[in-house]
């Protein structure tokens, strides 16, 4: 659960643009997504795999 403390005298704005920060790393809707069906083992990672090649790729075309 998410607690955001507001201090005297914040602004409502800022203390819901922490709240919605907070709430954005946790990543409370991405897992919730995630685990709407069953994904196989297999596909977890092969599509962890592909990620880290196309990351590896930029990488890899920065350094050219």
């Amino acid at each position: 659960m998410l607690r955001i403390e507001i201090k005297e005298g914040e602004n409502i704005e800022r203390a819901l643009k922490r709240y919605k920060r907070k709430h954005r790393n946790v990543k409370v809707m991405q897992n919730l997504r995630e685990n709407q069906y069953f994904t196989k083992p297999s596909v977890k990672r092969r599509r962890l795999i592909s990620k880290a090649a196309y990351i590896q790729n930029l990488r890899d075309q920065e350094d050219i």
